[in-house]
């Protein structure tokens, strides 16, 4: 009796460490998935965030941020444009990193259309898509009507490069404003006589 008795707590008592020791086990078991899933899931937030930012960066990385000012031939100076020459206005685009909110100052005004386009670059690598904006004065015998979307053509501009002389399908047609800016990035650089931005991407100084 006396060996039961004492045998009893320690089978209990050995039962009680198998079971905590099992507890244990798939503790940490759970807590190597959880960390291994949170390490998943966070180099799959970082692939597509950088996913995300190259895609947006993309089309425009190479852009030619400021411009001589010269303008093509036969592009008409808007009569009465919403944002006069020399005047302040706010854009909303983001064709590159820091132009978004920028302060800009008006340096030209002009009524054209305003293509958005995809093309391959002379220089080689990915076809461009949806570059924002090449204007129907930049498309070389493009006559007096406005180009459909599907069109095809070579371009004459060089906003980015290996843009001057690629074949260029156009994507959109926009009629209005479109203006020329000068204005400083989110970083502090001084860009000049910036290459298109459409009326429908400022907005007034409040």
């Amino acid at each position: 009796m006396l060996i039961k008795k004492i045998k009893k707590p320690l089978l209990l008592s050995l039962l009680a460490s198998i079971f905590l020791l099992l507890g244990a086990c798939s503790n940490a078991t759970e807590d190597i998935k959880e960390n291994n899933n949170d390490e998943k899931n966070t180099i799959d937030s970082e692939e597509n965030q950088g996913g995300s930012e190259e895609m947006e960066g993309m089309d425009h990385s190479n852009m030619e941020m400021s411009s001589s000012g010269a303008v093509p031939e036969g592009l008409k100076v808007a009569e009465n444009p919403t944002y006069k020459v020399g005047s302040k206005a706010i854009i909303n685009s983001d064709h590159m990193e820091g132009m978004k909110g920028a302060e800009a100052t008006i340096a030209g005004a002009y009524d054209t259309t305003a293509y958005s386009i995809s093309y391959d670059p002379t220089t080689g690598g990915e076809r461009v898509k949806n570059h924002k904006w090449v204007i129907h004065e930049e498309i070389p015998d493009a006559g007096d009507q406005p180009l459909e979307p599907g069109s095809e053509f070579t371009i004459d501009a060089s906003h980015m490069e290996g843009m001057d002389g690629a074949k260029a399908a156009i994507d959109t047609a926009e009629k209005t404003t479109v203006y020329m800016v000068d204005f400083k990035t989110a970083s502090g650089t001084e860009v000049k006589n910036h290459k298109w931005v459409t009326e429908s991407e400022l907005s007034p100084v409040e």
